[in-house]
């Protein structure tokens, strides 16, 4: 509803500028073109994310000094808190971040984006950028055009930032234009009512424009033709800053609890920071005067002393709520709960079906069929890969080969939303009616019930697997990597065969191609082990690496062997003769040592 209210308003304004104006309208291309720059800036560091940013975050947001500066630190090189604000709510969400960290990161992007205002100030007015912006562009978009991701990403980048400059040079050309027609700066309100007046309209083009870097730069073009007093530029600085939360919210609407807290301790802090600031404003227009005098600043350099401000009151918001980060998050948890747990329930147990031996038997079945369609989501995710690529017939092998994209998946959270309660009802319903039964079906049950407990065991192998393949499958070492995308293929294809099984209608089921893959499996493994000893002896891996490889070769053998018996027990013939006729021709382990290794 307010879209539609706001959209029409701004068209109408910007139109009515347009027409009154030429000048206008080169400062409202100029703020496009900058913003489009900024489009462009974003996209080509989101091509740099994958896989590099996923490490730095683990080994930077420890603590919460380290979070500060990695906060800073990107903020400086991506310059758009807006991005980072957005990826700091994705990865909070995902649990691979906490929240303590996630705030640490959001207080260092309010420092880290004051160096766009220095860049500005000092360098953008300074220096004919205008120069620079054309051959940037042509660069830029000649290597979007490439198929190489990273070229591509390094296109965008440079596209970028000759947007960027050439978005600051229309402004500012527009400005100067302005002293000719019209002197905004006789628009100036002095005192608090000014300061208030042009807070929110500085909080109003940033929500607007969804990025304080644009508002600054704005301001700063603005304050270097004359046109707004330095009073009022410091005012709407104030405004950028409180205004970039907007972005910060916007991302956490389709994130869960943890985004929407830290997009509430961005507003927090935000707030806080803006209020110390118009408090304070004297005492800080004071330390203003005094820092630009010490590094050299001239008296009437307004642009320069904006950026000095601007640093100044982030940094005292830092200081100032530093302290109080463990008491945020305590309050976020308490204010913002997590909601209750959406535990799935059974679908198919319920005490009409035990009146009849078959329809118990079918009912488990189908209910340890949906236990296990619950846990494939886990398997799949926990391999890095997505489930309707193990549905396709996509080459497995080139995907997982080519794609070091970790997906996030909680499997704690899941199990005991998604899986504990069905699990414990299959266990509990069999137990039951165990002993109502005649004897070929009190069999079907125990094969069921020791499906459900492969399920459920086949998901802790996962765990135990994931640590190690997510950290060797997106590090640097090409020879670690390829060893444990062996075993993700593993994985993947009994899960694949698993799933055509379930497909196929019962008469063209071959379940003895889950003895194939377990033979594969066996032979891939005894290959692996065989390499292990001359990867260590060559220093292409270190034994760190080659002991985890033989530890999560064991947990990928188990799982590989339980998902047979899993597609076996649940894909398998039905009918008892037919089945006991299945049973004699699959293959047991010795017979499947003995081919893997013959």
């Amino acid at each position: 509803m307010l879209k539609k209210i706001i959209i029409p308003v701004i068209f109408s304004l910007l139109a009515y500028g347009f027409w009154i104006s030429p000048n206008f309208k080169e400062v409202a291309a100029g703020v496009a073109v900058f913003l489009f720059g900024m489009l462009f800036l974003e996209e080509g560091f989101r091509a740099f994310t994958g896989g590099y940013l996923e490490k730095i975050l683990k080994k930077t947001t420890n603590t919460f000094p380290k979070s500060l500066g990695f906060g800073i630190l990107s903020t400086t090189i991506m310059q758009s808190s807006s991005l980072v604000s957005v990826i700091t709510i994705s990865f909070l969400s995902a649990g691979l971040i906490g929240l303590g960290a996630g705030i640490g990161i959001i207080f260092g992007a309010n420092l880290g984006t004051t160096t766009g205002a220095w860049l500005v100030a000092g360098l953008g007015l300074k220096v004919k950028i205008s120069a620079y912006a054309m051959p940037m562009l042509v660069f830029g978009v000649v290597l979007v055009f490439q198929k190489s991701k990273n070229l591509k990403g390094f296109g965008y980048i440079l596209a970028g930032l000759g947007f960027l400059f050439l978005g600051i040079h229309h402004m500012k050309e527009g400005f100067e234009a302005f002293k000719d027609t019209i002197n905004l700066a006789e628009y100036a309100v002095a005192g608090y009512p000014g300061l208030f007046l042009f807070t929110a309209i500085g909080i109003f083009a940033t929500v607007v424009m969804q990025s304080s870097h644009a508002t600054l730069v704005l301001v700063i073009t603005a304050l270097a033709a004359s046109q707004i007093t330095y009073e009022n530029a410091l005012a709407l600085a104030i405004g950028a800053n409180v205004g970039t939360t907007i972005t910060a919210i916007i991302g956490s609407i389709s994130s869960n609890f943890q985004g929407k807290r830290l997009a509430a301790a961005h507003l927090v802090f935000n707030m806080t920071t803006g209020l110390i600031a118009i408090i304070f404003i004297h005492q800080i227009i004071w330390l203003v005067e005094h820092v630009s005098g010490f590094v050299g600043i001239a008296e009437t350099d307004y642009t320069l002393k904006l950026a000095v401000f601007h640093t100044i009151f982030n940094l005292t918001g830092v200081m100032v709520m530093t302290p109080f980060v463990g008491m945020m998050v305590t309050n976020l948890e308490r204010f913002m709960p997590a909601p209750k747990q959406d535990v799935v329930e059974p679908k198919y147990l319920n005490d009409s079906a035990r009146d009849f031996p078959e329809t118990l038997a079918e009912a488990v079945r189908n209910e340890v069929i949906h236990l296990y369609d619950n846990a494939f989501e886990v398997m799949a995710h926990g391999i890095n890969i997505h489930r309707h690529t193990i549905r396709s017939e996509d080459d497995l092998g080139q995907i997982i080969r080519s794609n070091r994209k970790v997906i996030i998946v909680e499997i704690e959270q899941f199990y005991e939303t998604k899986v504990k309660v069905l699990y414990s009802a299959i266990l509990d319903y069999i137990s039951r009616a165990h002993a109502e039964l005649p004897a070929e079906y009190a069999h079907t049950l125990y094969e069921l019930r020791q499906a459900s407990i492969d399920i459920v065991s086949g998901l802790k192998d996962i765990k135990h697997l994931r640590e190690n393949l997510v950290n060797f499958t997106t590090g640097d070492n090409d020879y670690i990597r390829d060893e444990y995308n062996g075993l993700r293929i593993q994985v993947a294809s009994m899960l694949r065969e698993v799933y055509v099984l379930e497909q196929s209608s019962e008469e063209d089921r071959d379940i003895l191609s889950l003895d194939e893959l377990k033979v594969a499996a066996i032979g891939r493994i005894g290959e692996t082990n065989a390499r292990i000893d001359g990867l260590i002896r060559e220093n292409k891996i270190d034994a760190a690496m080659g002991t985890s490889l033989i530890n999560d070769l064991g947990y990928a053998k188990d799982l590989v062997w339980k998902l047979a018996e899993i597609g076996s027990v649940l894909y398998g013939m039905k009918d008892v003769e037919l089945k006991e006729a299945e049973e004699m021709l699959k293959l047991d382990d010795e017979e499947i040592d003995n081919l893997a290794n013959s």
